[in-house]
């Protein structure tokens, strides 16, 4: 039997790149404004596929806390799909290889964000603290985009270790 139990590990752009891209303000900038303003260019790689467009809609989701028990991911075919937190607060963000690997877990820091690449297995957004608000970045269009699976046994994140 397979464990069912995930310790989340923290969000970087090397354990994340599989899956999409981090988004935060490090590395490489140039600056605008007459200097008061670092820009950070081209964070993330954003696909919306022939027919679709660009949108940003604001999700205002009720917070968990960990231990977190969960049974559904979903996967969005036909465009990315960026979760950019409007707090000061990590989230916790699941991702899978696909329905029958075995899921993995992350912990954002303060002040990152996360873009997922086209078709790539997720859970839902998952903040960890109030409010759970965050501008989302994702297709837009006339058909379909979204696929979701349901696990026979949920998974649990757990706690990682201090």
């Amino acid at each position: 039997m397979t464990d069912r139990r995930i310790t989340p590990e923290p969000l970087t752009a090397e354990a994340f790149a599989p899956y999409g891209d981090v988004l935060e303000a490090t590395g490489e900038f140039r600056l605008i404004n007459e200097g008061w303003c670092q820009r950070h260019n081209d964070r993330a790689a954003l696909d919306f596929g022939p027919e679709g467009r660009a949108g940003i809609s604001l999700f205002n989701a009720r917070p968990r806390s960990l231990p977190y028990e969960f049974s559904l991911i979903e996967r969005h075919p036909d465009g990315s799909q960026a979760f950019i937190p409007m707090s000061e607060h990590g989230f916790l963000i699941i991702v899978a290889d696909g329905p029958q690997a075995k899921p993995r877990a992350f912990l954002s820091a303060p002040g990152q964000a996360i873009n997922f690449h086209r078709g790539t297995w997720h859970g839902v957004l998952t903040p960890l603290q109030a409010p759970g608000l965050f501008a989302v970045v994702d297709r837009i269009g006339a058909t379909p985009n979204l696929e979701e699976f349901t696990y026979d046994q949920p998974f649990t994140v757990i706690a990682p270790q201090s």
